[in-house]
């Protein structure tokens, strides 16, 4: 399954709708960060800007041009998400 389908059907398992974040993290390339219309989110690593925006535009995703408080308000980590963001791995 390409980038654009596992975006697309993350969205399709998640409300259907959402936006995405495109943001450089250095060398590696640049993070998409897909949040659907409830609250789940899901991510990609893109080559470049580029890629990530046609990535997002073949899997009808809307790229907000930074994260807005509304944006970041709408995420619901699972409490699986949370230990993994405290580093505990577990």
């Amino acid at each position: 399954m390409s980038e654009p389908e596992r975006l697309r059907s993350f969205l399709a398992a998640h409300g259907g709708g959402g936006e995405a974040v495109i943001a450089p993290i250095g060398r590696v390339g640049v993070r998409i960060v897909v949040v659907g219309t409830d609250g789940a989110y899901c991510d990609a690593i893109a080559p470049t800007v580029a890629e990530a925006g046609q990535w997002c535009e073949q899997a009808g995703i809307a790229v907000a041009d930074e994260w807005t408080r509304e944006l970041a308000a709408s995420v619901s980590p699972r409490p699986a998400d949370r230990r993994r963001m405290a580093g505990t791995g577990r």
